[in-house]
């Protein structure tokens, strides 16, 4: 049997929270810390007299992978809700939200992080100074085709909300 609220006291509700998209600032704020991180790298390791990180071909090619990942759920996502019409079950939508949002996050980071690595190498003679510089900008690139996807993914999870009309336009509160 269920009762209202006992006498005097409000009936509680749950809280409707919204998530809300991924804001450019937050990407591009992690997108600086990365900058500077990967820029004072080299200059840490050479304070410490040690060798400065290589960057492999292995961890650009897993950035790639990973942004192609998400550019596929992305895809299958956007299909499912929008094209077919389906709905997906609500842990999964949530598991694919969340995994875009910290996909987005880790992408500007990385971006930022390679990048500023590739610019401190910017003008030195050392060994394999060009070799690093290729290899971090193009991982530069591989983490912002990662947020990129990300964002894509988290835009292919939006649903109608019940504020919306049927011309999609949303209601004033």
């Amino acid at each position: 049997m269920t009762e209202g609220p006992p006498e005097g006291r409000p009936e509680r509700r749950p809280p409707h929270g919204r998530v809300r998209p991924t804001t450019p600032g937050l990407l591009i704020g992690w997108g600086l810390v990365g900058l500077v991180g990967g820029w004072l790298l080299r200059p840490l390791t050479a304070w410490r007299n040690t060798t400065a990180p290589v960057v492999t071909w292995g961890q650009v090619l897993a950035l790639f992978l990973v942004a192609g990942i998400l550019g596929l759920t992305a895809w299958a996502t956007w299909r499912t809700l929008h094209v077919h019409g389906h709905r997906l079950e609500p842990h999964r939508a949530v598991n694919r939200l969340v995994l875009a949002k910290a996909c987005a996050l880790v992408g500007a980071i990385a971006a930022g992080g390679y990048a500023g690595y590739a610019l401190s190498w910017v003008g030195m003679s050392a060994e394999l100074a060009d070799q690093r510089m290729v290899r971090s900008g193009v991982a530069a690139l591989a983490g912002l085709l990662t947020c990129a996807m990300a964002l894509l993914l988290e835009r292919a999870c939006r649903v109608r909300s019940d504020d919306e009309d049927s011309n999609g336009d949303r209601r004033p509160r």
